[in-house]
């Protein structure tokens, strides 16, 4: 009799715990992470005005919009209340995935700011690959004698208002912006030699790897008929008793 009484309370609390459970997969959709630099760290994409290098502190990284082919990425404050640069990126496969976040940068000369390359996601075999202006891109190519992709879209490399959706025009364009490489030589080539892409059997497989964004109610509402249905029966077997 002990669990006559004790079931139905059991099964609430199962259902419960299902119309909550699609909340913990928030932070891996929008792969927000919390990263602090040392030093002084130079961002490409569009800047809110003064903060093309964001000094030593603590700040948020989010993805804002993700497509096959590329990413946009946001870069906020630690609070998460000012957005300091929308960065345009390409998806980078790495062979092995780490339980850390790991941030790559280019060389620069002695006393010049670190220069934000790539990002990767923990558990994730896809990291992000930022993409710079032209001019700047050839700047790093010569410095570190390899190609650095790069968009000669015209986008505004500075604005005065935050960026808050993937609707902006300015997100639109970034979107929509061609994005090749150069080489140190100021030679185009394809972004094949910069970033990798995945293996046949990834790229075969994409809805794998897509966020869990389908709404939870019809799996609720299952749950919920199961629940009733299992209370209903415990009171027949209650009433036999």
């Amino acid at each position: 009799m002990t669990f006559l009484k004790v079931a139905p309370a059991v099964f609430c609390a199962a259902l419960i715990g299902a119309a909550f459970s699609p909340s913990a997969k928030a932070d891996d959709w929008n792969r927000k992470t919390v990263i602090t630099f040392s030093q002084p760290v130079e961002t490409p994409g569009v800047h809110i005005q003064g903060f093309a290098v964001l000094p030593p502190g603590t700040y948020v990284f989010k993805i804002l919009d993700s497509k096959s082919d590329r990413h946009i990425v946001q870069i906020f404050n630690k609070d998460e209340t000012v957005i300091y640069a929308t960065v345009l990126a390409i998806p980078n496969y790495r062979l092995r995935a780490t339980d850390k976040t790991v941030l790559t940068f280019r060389e620069t000369p002695p006393g010049q700011p670190d220069v934000l390359r790539a990002w990767f996601y923990p558990g994730h075999n896809f990291g992000e690959e930022f993409v710079y202006p032209k001019s700047k891109a050839l700047e790093l190519a010569k410095v570190t004698n390899t190609p650095v992709l790069y968009t000669a879209a015209e986008v505004p490399l500075e604005v005065t208002a935050p960026i808050t959706s993937a609707e902006e025009p300015v997100v639109v364009q970034l979107k929509q912006a061609p994005v090749l490489a150069v080489k140190p030589t100021g030679e185009d080539v394809e972004i094949a030699q910069v970033v990798t892409p995945p293996p046949a059997e990834v790229a075969q497989a994409p809805a794998a790897r897509l966020p869990n964004t389908a709404s939870p109610m019809p799996l609720i509402g299952l749950f919920g008929l199961l629940a009733l249905g299992a209370a209903l029966s415990l009171k027949l077997v209650r009433a036999r008793v």
